[in-house]
């Protein structure tokens, strides 16, 4: 049993949590507001036709996006609320209920690797801090050779930038490129935000 992500602690104490974040991102998209900037540089990272893993998916905003482009997309999340939303806005892609700390896809009927994995939305941030390596170590296992991975947070969540690139480097990733944003800005010491785009070492 691995330790509760803030997440998880955060829907069962406030069990309209879950709700109404998937419909702050429904209204954002009806306002025409664009909520998809992290999956157009993943895009921007591959072919047509690959095959993406969105690792603490939420209701599918950046996995749905990429499925619609064309690629072959499978999103997972701990929030059953969360995956019911993005069954619902984003039918295509397949939507799985998981723990990203014993992610084991294979035996969930998806035995490919991923060309890219790409987690967005402060995902690293929400998770417990016994299960960050693990994490990493389990999203390792799911890419392909020559894969990467694409991983943002925000600085001031209790994850320093540098802890997290010396978890990635001990789960088996190496860093091909440091960002301050999804859109490409070059991160420096004072960033507030790091996109990280991992090859596995």
């Amino acid at each position: 049993m691995t330790e509760q992500s803030a997440w998880t602690r955060m829907t069962q104490e406030d069990p309209d949590h879950s709700r109404a974040y998937v419909q702050r991102f429904r209204d954002l998209a009806a306002q025409g507001m664009d909520i998809v900037g992290e999956a157009r540089l993943v895009d921007a990272m591959l072919p047509r036709g690959s095959r993406v893993l969105d690792a603490g998916c939420g209701p599918g905003r950046v996995g749905g996006w990429l499925a619609e482009v064309g690629h072959e997309v499978v999103g997972v999340d701990v929030d059953p609320v969360l995956i019911a939303a993005a069954e619902e806005d984003h039918p295509g892609p397949r939507w799985l209920v998981a723990d990203l700390a014993e992610l084991d896809l294979p035996a969930a009927g998806v035995p490919e690797p991923f060309d890219v994995i790409v987690s967005a939305g402060n995902v690293m941030a929400f998770l417990a801090p016994s299960t960050r390596c693990a994490v990493l170590r389990r999203l390792r296992a799911h890419v392909a050779p020559g894969g990467r991975a694409a991983i943002g947070f925000g600085a001031g969540r209790g994850y320093a930038f540098d802890e997290f690139l010396a978890d990635a480097r001990e789960a088996g990733w190496a860093p091909d490129l440091l960002l301050s944003t999804w859109d490409l800005r070059p991160f420096t010491p004072d960033s507030e935000f790091l996109v990280a785009i991992l090859r596995p070492a």
